[in-house]
């Protein structure tokens, strides 16, 4: 498979299985009622890990193509997992006022005996500013990537 028809079908699962833990965490809601709450209040960080997520698996694709060896890769990779992962994490508590995804309130229940009430308030109080930061850390490791390569086709331009 190409590496841009990779990158778009892992970008697009990645949006898929975001929608499909939302439908699942939300039985109170329709599923088309669900997935249209998650996109009123999280569009952005929605299609930004898809995007995100695609242009690293692009990066690395592109990267075994023209025969690179980047060390950052694996590292990139964790880092974007668990990127997405709390940025999801983060997403899903602006979700809950509206009734979707009430398994998190369960989550949310137990955070405060997880890491005490300040910072579960913290945690709470900022979900959405802390979606950003986790959406802004995925492209950072994708950039990352992307100078690393750029580094590296560079040098093995001169050799």
């Amino acid at each position: 498979m190409k590496p841009l028809q990779k990158a778009i079908l892992i970008g697009i699962v990645t949006i898929v299985l975001y929608l499909v833990v939302v439908v699942i965490t939300t039985p109170a809601l329709d599923p088309l009622d669900a997935i249209s709450a998650a996109f009123q209040l999280n569009s952005i960080v929605i299609i930004g890990m898809g995007v995100g997520i695609g242009l690293q698996v692009f990066l690395s694709e592109k990267s075994k193509l023209l025969g690179c060896r980047l060390s950052i890769k694996k590292k990139a990779f964790g880092g974007n997992s668990g990127s997405v992962a709390t940025t999801s994490f983060f997403s899903f508590f602006s979700l809950v006022p509206l009734g979707c995804c009430g398994w998190w309130l369960y989550a949310l229940s137990l955070l405060p005996g997880i890491v005490g009430t300040g910072v579960s308030a913290v945690l709470i109080e900022y979900s959405q500013v802390l979606a950003y930061l986790g959406l802004a850390i995925i492209f950072g490791f994708a950039g990352l990537t992307a100078y690393k390569l750029k580094k590296e086709m560079k040098l093995s331009n001169t050799v």
